[in-house]
């Protein structure tokens, strides 16, 4: 299995590389953009925990939806690395990390979005006499889940900024997709290590200072999936 997967050329690569960041792009938007819309009302604890009631399935999707972006980033990372590796070993072995470490943050910060589901249900709370006290234990976790998904955003930030520089070097996609990644990327992680240090900034900055992030993803997808790398370009960079 391990040789016939090194022997995949890099152009099919480029496009399974393409397949799984739609998937990824797309999931995110759902997860991250439409279910978080529809479910928490920041500041509120009450109203989210009745969203979280009220559309449970929706709130168990997008979970669904986080574990399968989380999957398809193992692979992405694989392919990246075949791929980055013509120009740099050393940064690509660092595009790879930084995928690994994100993705094993934002895996394991999934716990605080199961843990209202665990409080609002579980029968180890139905003693406590105040319906807003176990609302408002119910909706900490959901905080302390920004904070685990500013932080795995630190590390796409930095991702983005190498992958741009590789994909800028290496010439294989348009050398502007590689400059909107690497702007992505450094408003990624400006705009986390902005809500660590100075929250209020950072929440007046969004989502404005994320809309070149994914303007820069949305144009690597598009890139690996229609552009791909050519045949000629593979000869070329393997030579």
């Amino acid at each position: 299995m391990t040789s016939k997967f090194s022997e995949v050329s890099l152009h099919v690569k480029a496009r399974i590389a393409g397949l799984l960041y739609l998937i990824i792009f797309v999931g995110g938007l759902f997860a991250v953009g439409y279910v978080s819309a529809n479910i928490i009302v920041y500041g509120d604890p009450v109203a989210t925990m009745q969203n979280i009631i009220e559309k449970e399935s929706l709130y168990r999707w997008g979970l669904g939806v986080h574990v399968v972006i989380a999957l398809c980033n193992i692979p992405l990372a694989a392919m990246f690395y075949d791929i980055f590796k013509i120009a740099n070993k050393s940064l690509a072995r660092i595009v790879v990390l930084f995928i690994i470490v994100a993705v094993a943050i934002e895996s394991v910060n999934l716990l605080n979005q199961f843990a209202p589901l665990i409080l609002l249900h579980g029968s180890a709370f139905t003693s406590l006499e105040s319906a807003g006290v176990l609302q408002t234990l119910a909706y900490i976790p959901l905080e302390l889940q920004d904070v685990g998904f500013s932080l795995s955003l630190t590390f796409v930030g930095f991702y983005c900024m190498l992958a741009g520089y590789l994909i800028f070097r290496l010439g294989f996609l348009p050398r502007f997709v590689g400059v909107l990644l690497a702007i992505g990327g450094f408003c990624y992680a400006g705009h986390s290590f902005a809500s660590f240090l100075a929250p209020e900034f950072a929440n007046s900055l969004f989502p404005y200072i994320l809309m070149p992030s994914a303007l820069g993803e949305a144009s690597l997808t598009l890139a690996l999936l229609f552009n791909g790398m050519t045949v000629e370009q593979e000869k070329n960079l393997t030579a």
